[in-house]
């Protein structure tokens, strides 16, 4: 599996993480960890889901959808658009 360039990573670690802090009242540290553990996370790790061109906002709002169905894939940025095409983890 390939995987999107370290620049790349950062950016969004840096627009979400603190998204993250605010939205959920959490410090640094628990933010850092819940994100880089996350679901979300793991797809836009993934170079060929070409997550990376998407917006950290839709990154963000993918996060949010996985804290409250348990899967980033019910996300209306993914069930919406018929090009992007995520495959299911099962």
């Amino acid at each position: 599996m390939n995987r999107p360039a370290g620049e790349i990573m950062h950016l969004f670690d840096s627009w979400v993480i603190p998204m993250i802090m605010e939205e959920y009242l959490l410090d640094e540290n628990k933010a850092i960890r819940s994100f880089f553990s996350s679901s979300t996370y793991r797809m836009l790790e993934q170079e060929e889901l070409k997550l990376w061109r998407e917006s950290p906002l839709v990154i963000f709002d993918l996060y949010k959808c996985e804290q409250q169905t348990g899967d980033p894939r019910n996300s209306t940025y993914i069930k919406g658009d018929e090009v992007f095409v995520v495959p299911s983890s099962s």
